[in-house]
C-alpha cells in the first residue's frame, strides 16, 4: 500500500476511518537524517492514536528553514524511509513554512510535537483545541539530531568528504 498521498487524498481517506471511530494524530518535521531520535519520537507519537499522518517538509520549506545546505536528502527519498516505519500510516509533503495550512485542512484530533518545543510555540495549537483536540508534546532523545550527525561527520572528515 502507498503510503505517500497528496493532502486531498489524504483527507477523503482520514474522513473515512473517522467514520469508522478511528482518532488521528498528526506531526510534522524535516526529518533529513533518519536517526534513532526520529523513531523513538515516531514510535510514541504512534501510541496515541488509531493512525499517525506524519507531515513532511517539502526541500524548499527545509531549505527556507534550515538553509540553502540543506536538506541532504531529497523529499521523495526522506518519505519513502519514513513510509517504510511500520508504525507510520500516512506520509504527505507541504511546501509551506509551517504546517498551519495543513493541520486546518485535514483537522487531526491530536498534534504532537518533540520536547524541544514548548507547547505555547507549537503550530496550530489554537486551532486543534477549538475542534476539541489536543496537543502532546514527546520528550526529544537528548543528543541525538541530525544537526549533531552533520557536525560529527563535519569534525571526523573536515573539508575530505
Amino acid at each position: 500500500m502507498n503510503k505517500i498521498l497528496e493532502r486531498e487524498t489524504l483527507r477523503t481517506k482520514l474522513e473515512e476511518l473517522r467514520k469508522e471511530g478511528k482518532k488521528i494524530a498528526f506531526t510534522n518535521g524535516c526529518f533529513d537524517i533518519l536517526h534513532v531520535g526520529h523513531v523513538r519520537y515516531l514510535r510514541e507519537a504512534k501510541k496515541t492514536a488509531d493512525v499517525l499522518v506524519l507531515a513532511l517538509n517539502s526541500d524548499s520549506s527545509v531549505r527556507s528553514i534550515k538553509g540553502e545546505k540543506r536538506p541532504l536528502v531529497p523529499q521523495q527519498e526522506r518519505a519513502e524511509v519514513l513510509e517504510a516505519l511500520e508504525f507510520i500510516d500516512f506520509v504527505t509533503i507541504f511546501p509551506e513554512a509551517t504546517p498551519l495550512e495543513l493541520i486546518k485542512f485535514l483537522k487531526p484530533d491530536v498534534l504532537i510535537k518533540g520536547g524541544d518545543w514548548p507547547e505555547e510555540k507549537v503550530v496550530g495549537r489554537e486551532e486543534i483545541k477549538k475542534w476539541g483536540g489536543k496537543v502532546t508534546i514527546i520528550p526529544e532523545v537528548e543528543g541525538k539530531s541530525t544537526t549533531n550527525i552533520v557536525e560529527k561527520i563535519k569534525n571526523l572528515y573536515g573539508s575530505d568528504i
